[in-house]
């Protein structure tokens, strides 16, 4: 087959089809092809490539290595293809899938309640959230935007400032009831802290005492890998946690939660931001209207 007789976006189409379908016939259908015609079209597409993508079987199709990254890609070329044309036509309608990379604790507590509003303003975007608290790569991820606490420090990054809130140390009333309320920074020692098990720019806790900020070293009794775990261990009981405060405000006025040592809370300020790719070019219009849209209704 000569190479300007492959239509090599529509053999991508046909193939996110079959993978988010999770089968032939049903891409089959979804395309208004015949089951046969999709699984021919598969295998050509792996024979010009040299790699198999799938792996079938008579109960599920999976994915190879290959197949993932081919998918990841083809979903990213289709969306930047749709974008162009809506450019070319009208250029200001958002629509196409937006990729969040998020932490699980303001992926929860502040985003979906916002997912809701959003996508009435723009019913033709579709959002694919993931929940991660550690550092991401948005090039290797793939993600549109990402939301961290602090701007990341890199050039080919923009970061737009959607908030700030307090951190607060809190403990459920069982945990109180059971190992006493700590009265005074040196009380820590003896308690069980809830920690991250992964690198953070403050590794530990800072506390006010004796009119100056210090931190204090925090060899956590239970490491966790996001603050929405450490939430949930906090509130069965486990131990003291140090959250921000928008992930457990509602636990606190619920009485679920209750803030601990707030004499020597320093008051220190977590601000979050909207990260996104940027070399000075315009920005996709599903992307700026996502963050006009976060920058407008966010509330830390």
């Amino acid at each position: 087959m000569a190479r300007q007789d492959i239509n090599r976006s529509g053999e991508m189409e046909v193939f996110v089809s079959v993978v988010e379908r999770g089968g032939f016939s049903a891409a089959a259908t979804a395309r208004r092809m015949t089951p046969s015609a999709v699984s021919k079209l598969v295998a050509r597409l792996e024979a010009r490539l040299g790699v198999r993508l799938v792996n079938r079987s008579t109960r599920k199709l999976q994915l190879t290595p290959e197949g993932c990254a081919f998918y990841e890609r083809s979903i990213a070329i289709l969306a930047d293809i749709a974008e162009a044309e809506r450019q070319a036509s009208s250029g200001e309608e958002a629509a196409g899938r937006i990729r969040i990379n998020t932490s699980g604790s303001f992926g929860n507590h502040v985003l979906a309640p916002l997912v809701p509003a959003f996508m009435a303003l723009h019913p033709a975007v579709t959002l694919d959230i993931a929940h991660t608290d550690r550092i991401v790569d948005l090039m290797e991820e793939r993600a549109d935007v990402a939301i961290r606490a602090g701007p990341l420090k890199s050039s080919s990054l923009i970061a737009r400032k959607l908030g700030a809130t307090r951190k607060l140390i809190v403990a459920s009333p069982d945990y109180l009831g059971r190992h006493g309320e700590p009265r005074s920074v040196a009380d820590l020692r003896r308690h069980c802290r809830i920690g991250f098990s992964y690198a953070r720019a403050i590794e530990g806790w800072p506390m006010r005492e004796s009119g100056e900020t210090v931190t204090i070293p925090i060899t956590p009794g239970i490491q966790v890998a996001d603050g929405e775990a450490m939430r949930h261990l906090a509130l069965s009981g486990a131990g003291l946690a140090r959250l921000a405060s928008f992930t457990v405000r509602a636990d606190i006025d619920a009485g679920r939660l209750v803030p601990v040592l707030e004499e020597a809370n320093p008051g220190d300020i977590e601000e979050f931001y909207a990260l996104y790719i940027g070399q000075g070019g315009p920005l996709p219009a599903r992307v700026r209207a996502l963050l006009d849209f976060l920058a407008a209704h966010v509330r830390l």
